[in-house]
């Protein structure tokens, strides 16, 4: 995630005649290590308590899942975990656009590091880490891109952390703008890729149908200039030699 926070739009977030409940404590604020998400003074019931409380349990279960104490259960657990966070997904993107208080963020401090869950999750997932995913199914002629797990869970980590922490610094609507905000332009694509693999993995296992070899299937590869300029050659000619009448390029 860029260091620079995007602006807050206020033309494509438009308010409407009613806004998510805050859950702002009325008291003095806490330091952060003793804030209660589910303190008295909170609404267990409410929006902002129910969305931070499933993002939290998110975080928390793919430190755990990273720390390769049970390897065996991690790809079911880590199913369930994302498909948990997909519904609070939803549910922010399902929710009128929230708009904050303020018109520029309010500064955080360092980012949270998570170079150290991403290679923790590498590892224990090694042998079926990477996967194909096309990122926008209604843009034509797009290639499936190869992608890894371990990087779709520690960015959707970073992105969920940085609006948790607004939320236990008692800024609940500037949480929610995050959160739904960065749901649509990042976090939210990066676990649904990362959950169809997820599915498709326990699918090949509860099936007993065994893997094909992911051949050449590699985030890091990189292709020669002739390939690219190949590979290019045969795009254009897909896309543009019908509609100019030409010859089909064998």
């Amino acid at each position: 995630m860029s260091e620079k926070q995007p602006e807050k739009s206020t033309t494509s977030m438009k308010p409407t005649s009613t806004k998510p409940t805050s859950t702002k404590p009325t008291s003095e604020p806490q330091p952060e290590e003793t804030v209660l998400l589910h303190a008295a003074a909170q609404d267990p019931d409410s929006f902002a308590v129910q969305i931070s409380d499933q993002i939290e349990s998110f975080i928390v279960a793919v430190t755990e899942v990273a720390k390769g104490d049970e390897p065996d259960s991690a790809i079911p657990f880590l199913l369930l975990e994302v498909s948990q966070l997909c519904l609070a997904g939803g549910r922010l993107g399902a929710h009128e656009d929230i708009v904050p208080d303020e018109r520029y963020e309010p500064d955080l401090g360092p980012e949270r590091d998570v170079d150290d869950l991403r290679e923790r999750l590498a590892a224990m997932l090694e042998p079926i880490d990477v996967y194909s995913e096309v990122f926008d199914p209604y843009e034509p002629r797009k290639a499936p891109v190869a992608c890894r797990i371990s990087d779709d869970l520690a960015d959707v980590v970073a992105d969920l952390s940085h609006g948790l922490a607004h939320y236990r610094a008692g800024r609940t609507t500037e949480a929610l703008w995050w959160w739904q905000f960065s749901y649509f332009s990042n976090w939210g694509s990066t676990a649904s890729g990362a959950l169809r693999a997820l599915q498709s993995l326990v699918a090949h296992i509860r099936l007993n149908q065994p893997l094909e070899d992911l051949d050449g299937l590699d985030t890091d590869e990189d292709l020669a200039d002739d390939a690219l300029a190949e590979a290019a050659g045969k795009v254009m000619a897909e896309e543009i030699a019908g509609p100019l009448g030409l010859r089909s390029v064998q």
